[in-house]
């Protein structure tokens, strides 16, 4: 067994997002005289950066680093973010948001759609997205910073630009002595009995040595992959979509406070607006649409002047069978890739590094604290991967084969039970550990068109007409605070004239706590 001491020498082999949030964070909790962190990338490597829009759990990250979020801002172009509004997804006329808020409010202890529904069931009532201020203000072209302790409270994130973030964490974290090694790794070195990593050679002819090594190499998998053969369990058969192709276009209109998923006749489009551009693209499965096809349908839509060559990614969707292996971890797309429906490849990241400092290992690698990082990261992935499912396997549209055949695909049980409890008693589960709560699920059930065949039987004895006055003046309350709020634009400038920022960081999200 290896001597319990204190790590000395950490290796991140990669950059972008995940090797820079990485040292960022390791510098800011690590003590400096007792840990050296090197990362070794190279400009030759371009990075993947297609995903430019988060959730909420960001910003307690950058709040832990002492990142101020005006400043934030400023640097990476961000504008706010109150959900994502989906078009298509359920019939090709259909549209909805997922908002970073509770929808409505429960009422004497049941969910609020079940009181919802009974309305609907009886006659008027409004559209479900009225009852959310995040999906009201993101409508009206609005945003204001929360109010804390309010009936339906929401939470917001970012559109950003990823390159100019990667970049300002790497000033951050060689400001705090981490240390970038320029150059490409050719050879790993394994201990021959451990089977541990001992050392790294890169093409220079330079060689380190490390304790603890972190691959953030990308889809290679330089390490954790090629290296020490993990393997990577597909899940092809339920998210489809293996390729996407990314173009930035000039803005054309104020900035939306949200991200549009557009559903298509094959796959989905993402537009994301920042200050300074739009983020555009593609994501489409290649047994259904050519590149050029695809490249054909996102040029169609732009909004305005594309402003670089495109960019064209293939992927397998799935994830490592473990994150932590031997003196290994995987971050990133190193560990597992699901694409960007949601926004979750930040937040991936960003859980994976508070787990490695929650488990942070000595020389000895105690076999428990791998065990439990592993078993956690696995929830986290599955939970996503669950929820991204969920959105193809819902759709209603008639229009291609792609989207016939994920109608009728095979969905994991765990999923399928969801569902089936949804549809037959309108119940919702509820879970502490993992991405999406409750209110998330109900949102794309609904969204999509799946109603319950009943409500909860504690409202049979209710008489509608107080329901229908009640949730009535909830949706004009909603709206009067909305119409009370700045532009969306009016609050970018804000931020940008703004020094430091004024609101407080939850510690709770709304797509699912912060550990």
């Amino acid at each position: 067994m290896r001597a319990s001491k204190p790590l000395y020498r950490i290796i991140i082999v990669g950059g972008g997002t995940a090797g820079w949030m990485t040292a960022a964070a390791l510098t800011r909790f690590l003590p400096v005289d007792r840990f050296r962190i090197s990362l070794i990338e190279s400009e030759q490597i371009g990075t993947v950066g297609v995903g430019e829009a988060t959730i909420p759990h960001i910003r307690q990250f950058n709040a832990l680093l002492g990142i101020d979020e005006n400043d934030f801002i400023r640097t990476t172009k961000a504008t706010y973010k109150l959900g994502i509004q989906f078009t298509g997804w359920g019939t090709e006329s259909s549209s909805y948001m997922h908002p970073f808020s509770t929808v409505g409010c429960d009422i004497n202890g049941l969910d609020f759609h079940h009181f919802w529904l009974k309305a609907r069931e009886a006659g008027d009532v409004a559209d479900l997205d009225e009852f959310s201020p995040a999906t009201v203000a993101a409508h009206a072209g609005r945003f204001d910073y929360p109010v804390e302790n309010v009936d339906i409270p929401y939470g917001y994130a970012f559109h950003l630009d990823a390159g100019r973030y990667a970049r300002s964490l790497r000033d951050y974290a060689e400001a705090r002595g981490a240390n970038r090694v320029e150059g490409k790794v050719n050879q790993v070195q394994l201990d021959p009995e451990s089977g541990y990593i001992e050392s790294l050679h890169l093409e220079s002819g330079q060689t380190l040595a490390a304790d603890l090594f972190i691959d953030c190499s990308g889809f290679r998998a330089l390490l954790m992959g090629e290296a020490l053969g993990v393997g990577y369990d597909d899940w092809s058969h339920w998210l489809p979509c293996d390729r996407a192709v990314a173009v930035p276009s000039e803005r054309q209109t104020m900035p939306a406070s949200f991200t549009r998923a557009a559903a298509q006749s094959i796959g989905w489009q993402w537009r994301i607006p920042l200050q300074h551009r739009t983020g555009n693209g593609q994501v489409y499965a290649n047994a259904y649409m050519t590149d050029e096809q695809a490249l054909s349908a996102l040029l169609e839509n732009l909004e305005g002047e594309p402003l670089a060559e495109p960019n064209f990614l293939r992927f397998t969707a799935g994830r490592r069978q473990k994150s932590w292996e031997k003196n290994c971890i995987a971050i990133g797309l190193s560990s597992g890739f699901l694409e960007p429906l949601e926004s979750t490849s930040i937040y991936l990241i960003q859980v994976a590094i508070m787990k490695l400092l929650e488990y942070f290992p000595d020389r000895s690698f105690a076999a428990c604290d791998a065990r439990e990082f592993n078993h956690e990261m696995a929830v986290e992935y599955l939970r996503v991967r669950d929820f991204l499912i969920l959105h193809y396997k819902l759709n209603q549209r008639t229009d291609s084969d792609f989207w016939r055949d994920c109608q009728a695909m095979s969905i994991p049980d765990e999923l399928e039970r969801k569902i089936r409890l949804f549809k037959e008693a309108g119940r919702l589960e509820h879970y502490e550990q993992g991405l999406f709560i409750a209110p998330s699920w109900m949102t794309v059930y609904l969204g999509q068109g799946l109603i319950p065949d009943r409500y909860d039987a504690r409202l049979t004895g209710y008489s509608s007409a107080p329901i229908q006055t009640y949730l009535e003046r909830m949706r004009r309350g909603i709206a009067a605070d909305v119409e009370s709020m700045p532009t969306h634009s009016e609050a970018i400038q804000r931020a940008l004239v703004s020094r430091p920022s004024r609101y407080p960081v939850p510690g709770f999200s709304f797509y699912g706590r912060v550990r």
